[in-house]
This record gives structure tokens, sequence and C-alpha cells, in this order.
């Protein structure tokens, strides 16, 4: 997204682009180096800001720039984890102290692979990162999938967590019933934001286009179908219990009155079901219904595999959401992508076939895991690159321009880049905003806003 105003002159940029808040002094800039590590690392989400912040507390001359193509940092954390879960929210703190480091400086509002070309960092950086996650979602391949009335859950999420992108989604909320097809985390929480009491979500961050949205909902039946039985559910629980113990509470809660036919709103699990067809209104424009196959399992325990029966089971519904799954996409046709697995082919974060580049996250491993799986991927990364580092494989005498390249190139080419500083201007008026409803925050969804907030 392009600036609003005029872009400052390069040398006056990079003088407050790093100012800490601590110090309230000018930080040392990533900028040129003869000697000490320059590392880039493409994404501001959770696996960034930890490869970050490994890479700092393990080298104490490292130098690391962190770019996000949004204004605003943290990724999943501010966009994925669930309104009525902001404890999962706190690992922002960490992130925090991460970017005020005064060898770490945060660049938003840049597209890597857009705004600048991977080739690009290589040539101003001596190790590239790319942890840039997984924007797009895996489709379900059926007819009917493109009706209205069917969405990925990752814009549904989107929609009530403030995803730019995602705002004018508008899902239709008139009908009865919903079906989410997945049994992960994700459709949980899609479960829990369509059933929600409103009292309780009014006093989370959820948008206030979308918390209007969901007072007038009309779904008070939501059905979470899956492929496998109980055993095999994606989902997971913070605690570290045994896959049994989870599933006794989910069919407990499954049994009780929050599945019972007088409670004013319904859930429940679909297991051994498949989606073969969303079923079309007599327009055959949107969405009526679901044909499921029913099937049987093969083998036992995770490994257990779903076979079809040949029998169907037809539901009725006016809402279908698909969470199967996200995918990442390739970010720059220089860097290896493997289009089946969806991921950058690497060892141990080690991008094949190409010294210096490395990646972190779910472009790594595949979009699994919580939070503290991300933790320890990224960990793992940053590790092999200091490794590298102690090897001399990094050619550390080799001189790099690092940010001061980059803010160069993005100076020509128009983009405004905003600052970490800069972010927390707009984090202050989200969270005035926020206070006045008796919220934690009410999110800004429009990029020119942020950027506007961010240059005042």
């Amino acid at each position: 997204m392009r600036s609003l105003r005029a872009v400052k002159p390069l040398e006056r940029f990079l003088s407050a682009r790093c100012v800490g808040t601590r110090a309230h002094g000018v930080r040392k800039l990533s900028s040129t180096s003869g000697s000490y590590p320059l590392v880039c690392i493409v994404g501001g989400g959770p696996a960034g800001f930890y490869t970050a912040q490994h890479l700092l507390k393990s080298h104490p001359d490292i130098h690391v720039d962190i770019y996000e193509r949004l204004p605003i940092p943290f990724g999943l954390v501010r966009f994925g984890v669930a309104p009525d879960h902001p404890e999962v929210k706190n690992v922002i703190n960490t992130f925090t102290q991460t970017a005020q480091h005064k060898h770490c400086c945060f660049f938003g509002n840049v597209n890597i692979g857009r705004d600048v070309s991977v080739k690009e960092l290589q040539e101003a950086y001596h190790a590239v990162v790319l942890s840039y996650g997984a924007e797009a979602n895996r489709r379900l391949g059926i007819p009917g999938e493109d009706l209205l009335g069917v969405y990925s859950a990752k814009d549904f999420v989107g929609w009530y967590n403030g995803v730019p992108c995602n705002k004018d989604l508008q899902p239709d909320l008139s009908s009865d019933t919903a079906v989410i097809l997945g049994q992960g985390n994700v459709a949980l929480d899609v479960a829990r934001m369509l059933l929600s009491p409103l009292d309780i979500l009014k006093k989370t961050d959820v948008t206030q286009p979308s918390l209007e949205a969901l007072a007038a909902s009309h779904v008070h039946k939501v059905l979470i179908v899956g492929r496998r039985g109980p055993l095999q559910m994606a989902c997971t629980i913070k605690l570290p219990r045994p896959r049994k113990r989870l599933t006794e509470l989910l069919l407990k809660a499954a049994q009780g009155s929050a599945g019972s036919a007088q409670a004013t709103r319904q859930w429940g699990f679909r297991f051994l079901r498949s989606p073969v067809e969303i079923r079309p209104s007599s327009d055959v424009t949107r969405t009526a219904g679901i044909r499921l196959a029913v099937n049987r399992l093969e083998g036992s325990g995770e490994n257990a595999q779903a076979v079809p029966t040949g029998e169907v089971e037809d539901l009725q519904c006016g809402l279908v959401i698909n969470s199967i799954g996200y995918r990442s996409l390739p970010i720059d046709a220089t860097v290896p992508f493997d289009p089946h697995k969806a991921v950058i082919p690497n060892t141990v974060g080690r991008v094949e076939q190409v010294a210096g580049l490395y990646c972190s996250g779910w472009v790594k491993r595949g979009p699994t895991g919580v939070i503290a799986t991300t933790m320890n991927d990224s960990f793992d990364t940053a590790r092999a690159l200091l490794q590298d580092i102690e090897a001399g494989l990094l050619k550390l005498s080799t001189k790099k321009l690092g940010s001061k390249a980059i803010v160069t190139l993005l100076e020509k080419r128009g983009v405004n880049s905003v600052s970490f500083l800069e972010w927390e201007k707009i984090n202050a008026e989200e969270v005035k905003r926020g206070g006045r409803a008796g919220k934690p925050r009410e999110k800004l969804l429009d990029v020119e806003e942020m950027i506007k907030i961010a240059k005042t």
C-alpha cells in the first residue's frame, strides 16, 4: 500500500525508524557491516518474531530486520487467535521486547515479492529467513464449493479478527444451521464465535462490524464435521493431557446440555463424514444443504484411514465453512517451492540448494501445531543459521548494506514503510477506541487509515 504523504528522505528516515522507547535514543542500525551478521526476516508473525528472538539472544553482534506485508505486526497472534482467548495473545509482550531490541528493526507495509524481491534481500543481507506463513486456504474440490454461503475459515476468522482484506466479507448468517468442515482448533473457534452470547463477545476485541453481524445472526445450530472419528480429531488442548482424555472431555460436552434439544443454541460433532457436494438452492446460486459420504475406519489410533461405505447423508444448511486447512504460497520465482506439500523444501530450516536462505514456521513445515510448536520450530531454524555463522558459511567479510539498501529501493518505488514506533501509534489509537466501548481495543480495518495515523 502506498503512502498518503511524501516519503521521508533516506537519512532522516533511517535516523528515526529505530528509536527505542526505553532509551529514547537512536538504536544502532542494521545498515552496513564488514564483520557482524546482517539478517532479515520476511514475516512479522510468531515464526518471524521467535526466529528473531533466538538470534538476538544467542549472538551479541547480530542485527535483525523484520519485514511485514501489513503496517501492523504479530500475524496470527493478532489475526488468528480467537477473541475469547485473550491470554494466548500475551506473547505479544515478548514480541514487543524483541522489536525494541537495540539490534532489531521492524518494517511494516512492505510486501516482499512485490515491493522488494528476495534476490534484492539476498544482495543486502548475509542471511534471509522466510517466515511469511500460509495465506491461502485448501479448497474442498467438490461441486458447489463456490456457491454463496460457502466461506473459508481463513476468511471468516479474518473477518471477525480484523484482517484488512476480509473486512468486506459480509457472511450470510440468515440461516438457522451452519456446517463447519474440519475438526481442528480453528473449526472450534468458529463454532464458538457463531454461538457465543453477545455479552461475552462485547468484552473482546472482535471487530465492531462483525459484532453487529453476529448480534443479528439467525444461526442457532452448528455441526462440526470430520472424516474420521473422535480419536483422530485435529484439535488440541493447552495442557499436556493424553488424547484419550481429550476425547472424553469432548464427548461429554457433546452429550451435555449444550447439545440438547432444549438449548437455545445447539452444536454437535458429526464423525466419519466427508463432504461430496454442496447442494444449491432452487435458484442455483445459494447454499441449501450439503451431502456427506458416510465413512468407516480402517486401522486404529491416529493412523486410521477413512474409507467411504457407499452411504450418504444429506443435511440442510445455509452456511458452510471450510476449515480443512491453510496453504502457503510461493513468494518469488527464485525461491524453491513444493506445490504439492505447499512448503519451501528445507533441511532444519536451511532452504535446499540456496546458501544463506532459511525458512521457519508454517512455510517450513506446513500449517500445523500451536504457537508453542512454531516457537520450537523457529528456534531450530535460528540455531541452524547460527551454526552456519560459526562454520563461516555466510561470508561475513563480504560488505552488506542491509536496510540502508532496501530503504533506498522503497523510496524509489514509492513504498512508505511503517516502523515499530509508528505501529505503537496505531496500537494506542486502537486501545483508545476500544476503551470507549469497554473493549480491549477496536482494531483498525483500513490500511490507509493505519498509515495516516502512523505518520501523524
